[in-house]
């Protein structure tokens, strides 16, 4: 069975945050690949302004270069509407062969929102869960598991990973007050960050 993890998120920007996490996931569960999806029209973001998706997934591919294991895909940008996590793991189970089982890495803070998601259950059928915990967050994975009963107890998985004090937000409010953001995220990220005048107001 090929192991591929999916690492979604609006990377706006992506930090080291985001490149530890995967690289942890990755090596704990053998995985041949992580691939890195920018959404393009995140629906939980729905009326908040966010960097255009073009830019976040050139940051993205600028983080991730180095590292042979991890890819970017552009699927979410190629299709209209919302960016509803289920059509995108749909899309990718086509692509792939029969014999992937797929694993969608994401923050034990977004496994929270999991009863909101469109189609959940549908999708914990299709693809498995796995939750970067920090400190404090495990009593709160466990009970989204029991949420999902069976189901969640099968699918849905917990790994801690090594903990950054390190957010997007953060970032962006650090780059309109003229803070540095050096060693936080990719020197490669700042560059364009900077070059294409990104967080300014």
């Amino acid at each position: 069975m090929r192991k591929i993890g999916i690492m979604g998120g609006t990377f706006d920007p992506i930090h080291y945050g985001h490149l530890m996490t995967a690289e942890a996931v990755r090596d704990e569960y053998k995985m041949e690949q992580v691939i890195f999806i920018p959404a393009a029209n995140p629906p939980h973001k729905a009326g908040l302004t966010i960097t255009p998706a073009i830019h976040r997934f050139n940051m993205t591919l600028l983080a991730t270069c180095s590292n042979p294991y991890f890819e970017v895909s552009d699927i979410e940008m190629r299709r209209s509407g919302p960016s509803y996590t289920i059509d995108t793991v749909g899309e990718l189970i086509k692509t792939y062969p029969q014999d992937t089982e797929f694993y969608f890495i994401t923050g034990a803070d977004a496994v929270q929102e999991l009863p909101t998601w469109d189609r959940i259950e549908e999708l914990l059928d299709m693809c498995q869960f796995i939750a970067a915990t920090r400190q404090g967050c495990i009593p709160d994975v466990d009970a989204i598991k029991k949420h999902f009963g069976e189901l969640g107890e099968k699918r849905i998985h917990k790994l801690a990973t090594p903990e950054l004090e390190i957010s997007s937000t953060d970032i962006r409010n650090r780059l309109r007050k003229g803070y540095s953001i050096k060693y936080i995220l990719p020197e490669t990220v700042e560059q364009y960050i900077r070059k294409e005048h990104l967080y300014l107001t």
